[in-house]
């Protein structure tokens, strides 16, 4: 099966969530669409969202909530 791959636009941290007291934006195993927010990046103390710029099934993590992340690096992955 071939996997398409969400990257990172930008270094930073990477969150899954919204605040501490939030559910994921997504978690493993849901499907995502084009544009669906994955996580957030935090940049010197601002946050960015991270969209999907694919659209599948089967989502799998591939860093940590709070992982350091580079641009370019996969962050997850989609059937």
């Amino acid at each position: 099966m071939n996997k398409k791959q969400i990257m990172s636009p930008l270094p930073g941290t990477f969150y899954r969530k919204p605040s501490p007291d939030s559910e994921n934006f997504k978690n493993d195993g849901e499907s995502v669409e084009i544009d669906d927010v994955v996580g957030l990046a935090e940049v010197m103390k601002s946050f960015h969202e991270i969209k999907s710029t694919v659209t599948g099934r089967e989502l799998k993590f591939l860093v940590e909530d709070g992982d350091a992340i580079m641009p370019g690096q996969v962050i997850a992955e989609v059937e």
